[in-house]
């Protein structure tokens, strides 16, 4: 019977090498330029400039309405971009890898990041004010502070940092690649299902794309804060499983001197050993050390056994211990 596929299913003896994203200059730049082009789309809608124009123009067009037969497949797609199934899915994926990894750095970073989310884009969403499609009430009007909470579309927000999230936490550079094309996919069906149906202005998927990668480009500045948090986190979990084991009378176990791995002690070969035992009696027996004084004869104790012996009940032999004498040979 085969047992690797269960040897694959335990935990890695220790976490991997992970290469934390740093905020390098190009990173500095492009979260620059992604700041100026979201700045650019709010003061646009706020100007009720041709892009609430396109919008409008879009809406009248009623996409949902020239493409019926795409209506009952997006409306299952666009689950990917609503934050409570993903969230579910994502935080499951990162807690059997942070498990795995002996870490909490990938449930950390999600918890991170869609806190920035919910905090940077509920923000605007309420501080604008924005109404819906489905609830305007004037043609070419930009339908600002009037209630409304749709700019900009948390769904597609939600879909570019949830899904982004796995390419940020990829530890191999092929893995990155792959899951960058594949969450920006995600994100963009998301976004452009959500103006299909109706639910979007243009403009608000836009802004939602940006709020997004926004947060993605941002995470390096907080990676500070979540190794001290992880470290935290690990400080109170020793005080609890210490707590517990005073309580139920467990001694202690002693913490290893390399840190929380196993330390690793390399063992003498048969001839070492020997040669070391053989060693310490010889300095035993003539009583000097290297300075050429006496010292009192210290003896090393013997090892204990690993394997216990067993004591068996001496039995005596039935018969006589003497050989047989040798009868003489007659011919015949």
């Amino acid at each position: 019977m085969r047992t690797d596929i269960f040897t694959r299913l335990d935990r890695e003896p220790e976490p991997p090498k992970i290469e934390i994203p740093r905020m390098s200059r190009t990173r500095v730049t492009l979260f620059g330029g992604t700041l100026a082009f979201y700045l650019a789309v709010v003061i646009a809608v706020l100007a009720s400039s041709w892009l609430v124009t396109l919008d409008w123009k879009i809406m009248l067009f009623r996409p949902y309405q020239q493409w019926q037969q795409l209506h009952a497949f997006l409306d299952y797609f666009v689950v990917l971009g609503q934050r409570g199934p993903t969230a579910v899915m994502i935080a499951a994926w990162l807690g059997w890898r942070s498990w795995r990894q002996h870490t909490l750095r990938p449930l950390l970073v999600l918890g991170a990041s869609l806190l920035l989310l919910n905090v940077t884009v509920g923000a605007v969403k309420l501080g604008l004010g924005r109404l819906g499609p489905h609830y305007a009430t004037q043609i070419g009007s930009a339908e600002l502070f009037a209630g409304g909470d749709i700019f900009p579309s948390g769904h597609t927000a939600n879909a570019v940092v949830t899904w982004g999230i796995l390419a940020y936490l990829a530890t191999t550079p092929r893995a990155r690649r792959y899951l960058s094309i594949g969450s920006a996919v995600v994100a963009l069906g998301v976004g452009a299902t959500t103006v299909y149906l109706g639910t979007h202005w243009l403009s608000d998927v836009l802004l939602g794309w940006v709020a997004g990668l926004l947060i993605l480009l941002a995470l390096p500045w907080f990676e500070p804060t979540i190794a001290r948090t992880e470290a935290a986190v690990f400080v109170v979990r020793e005080r609890v499983r210490a707590r517990w084991r005073e309580r139920s009378g467990i001694a202690a176990e002693p913490a290893p001197a390399g840190g929380p791995w196993p330390v690793i002690v390399p063992q003498l070969s048969a001839q070492e050993d020997e040669d070391a035992g053989r060693s310490t009696v010889g300095a035993a027996h003539s009583g000097r050390n290297a300075t050429g004084r006496n010292t009192t004869t210290q003896l090393t104790q013997p090892r204990p056994h690993t394997t216990a012996r067993s004591e068996r009940t001496p039995t005596t032999p039935a018969g006589s211990r003497r050989p047989p004498r040798s009868r003489p040979m007659t011919g015949g």
